[in-house]
């Protein structure tokens, strides 16, 4: 059966290498289950490949657990349309294989050739496996966005574990596809509230010409989780918080805050804002931390010196900004979990006989609790001269409802638009394993702090000049 144009979003063949992984069950196939629930997809099948011996039918009663209220007859009908291949990524007869099983699948499930591979593996295996897929043909080079048959390949994060190692996997796969078949993925930038930084910016004169060094004193982003390494020892000991947090999601967010307008809101303006940002952002200085029983943690190396904690203070050396620092923290087995944005003001002058001890703030709350909160001083009831802090506040949740698409329902329905807006392009990679690596030359000093706490004591000397106070 022949797709037609309009029919070409709703059709797709998923590809997903690596699919015995915990990504796979606990996100992407939920998030599959979305979109074929909610009619985004007429027709779909899903193709799991990985080395270990399993079925799709393990795979998916594994996944069960992370959709509690599936409709059976859908659960049924993604089961219906799935397959598994077991092949090592390093054996290249396998690939023929797998190009064979693809083309009958799209036969058999009217999917017109339009191909979604997701590499859901460890970042060594991304240049052996784009290779192969283009060696082969099952990707072909594509150069527009859209068309009958498209073929996107989406690499998750982390992209790379070094400036090296990101700029190697680029050219790979720059020689065999276009860029725009190509969708780096970061989840956060499919979360609502990540998604809200730039549109509230732009769509509201009260903050864009505030948006700037004259009125923001300081900004910072923190990511607080309260729980530790949950079983992934091998792979969070090999990157650690500044390697996958900051290097991702972290300096993400920080473009969106600082980068100037875009020409307009389309994939390659915004990657273009994006990116100037990333290319003048330099760290001031930096604190590292490893919570109390991480060298005792099953996988853990004894003497390991991975960062379980990162602060640093960052400038972004643009006219809008210069001079303004930019705070960041986050690390494992902290005080609570929640990742936040807040933009403080410059005080005004006093004109009271009793000045408010704090300025307005500026909340962008991205978990748990989403929403906005613009902290205000009012006028303190029953006395003439004295004020006190409000928060004007917006909750996702209350406006919404609590159905709002997860990120990779969103990120995989932008991927099938061939919509790039939310993904990461090869340069932003770039800049930012560039930031990390000013790092790479310095004496790492790791500071014990004891779970349940704020981070280590030495947070303190981040910019003692200024004396943070660390929004929570």
């Amino acid at each position: 059966m022949a797709l037609s144009v309009a029919d070409n979003q709703s059709a797709c063949t998923f590809i997903i290498l690596g699919a015995t992984g915990d990504l796979t069950k606990r996100k992407l196939i939920p998030a599959i289950y979305k979109l074929v629930a909610s009619k985004k997809l007429a027709h779909f099948a899903i193709i799991g490949v990985s080395l270990d011996p399993t079925t799709m039918a393990q795979v998916f009663a594994q996944a069960r657990a992370f959709i509690p209220e599936a409709d059976e007859g859908i659960w049924q009908q993604m089961q219906d349309a799935s397959y598994y291949q077991c092949m090592d990524f390093n054996d290249q007869i396998a690939y023929g294989a797998l190009h064979g099983l693809i083309e009958s699948v799209e036969r058999k499930h009217s999917t017109g050739q339009n191909r979604l591979f997701y590499l859901a593996t460890m970042p060594h295996h991304f240049i052996t496996i784009t290779r192969q897929l283009a060696a082969h043909s099952i990707v072909r080079k594509q150069s527009t966005r859209q068309g009958i048959g498209w073929q996107r390949v989406v690499y998750e994060k982390p992209f790379g574990d070094s400036l090296a190692s990101a700029r190697e996997i680029n050219e790979a796969i720059a020689q065999v596809f276009d860029e725009q078949q190509v969708f780096r993925i970061d989840h956060w930038l499919g979360k609502e509230l990540v998604g809200n930084i730039a549109l509230a910016r732009f769509t509201n004169l009260i903050f864009e010409p505030l948006w700037n060094r004259e009125h923001i004193d300081s900004v910072q982003i923190v990511i607080s989780e309260a729980i530790g390494i949950e079983g992934r020892s091998a792979f969070f000991d090999a990157y650690g918080m500044l390697k996958d947090m900051v290097q991702n999601h972290v300096l993400q967010v920080l473009s969106l805050v600082a980068m100037e307008d875009p020409k307009h809101f389309t994939a390659d303006d915004l990657r273009d804002a994006k990116a100037a940002v990333l290319a003048r952002v330099t760290i001031d200085n930096a604190v590292f931390g490893q919570y109390q029983g991480y060298l005792q943690e099953p996988g853990i190396n004894p003497q390991s010196t991975t960062d379980t904690f990162v602060a640093l203070k960052l400038s972004v050396h643009t006219p809008r900004w210069e001079g303004v620092p930019f705070y960041v923290k986050t690390g494992k087995y902290l005080d609570k979990t929640a990742a936040a944005v807040h933009i403080k003001f410059k005080k005004v002058k006093c004109l009271l006989d009793v000045c408010p001890t704090d300025t307005n703030y500026l909340t962008i709350d991205i978990q748990p609790n989403e929403g906005m909160h613009l902290t205000l001083n009012v006028k303190k009831p029953g006395v003439f001269n004295e004020v006190i802090p409000v928060a004007m506040s917006f909750s996702h949740k209350a406006l919404f409802g609590p159905n709002t698409p997860a990120a990779y329902e969103v990120l995989l329905a932008d991927v099938i638009k061939g919509d790039q807006c939310a993904f990461v392009r090869a340069d932003e990679i770039d800049y930012s394993w560039s930031i990390i690596q000013q790092l790479s030359n310095k004496p790492k000093e790791l500071h014990a702090y004891s779970r349940g706490s704020a981070g280590p004591d030495a947070l303190a000397t981040l910019d003692p000049e200024r004396k943070i106070v660390w929004k929570t």
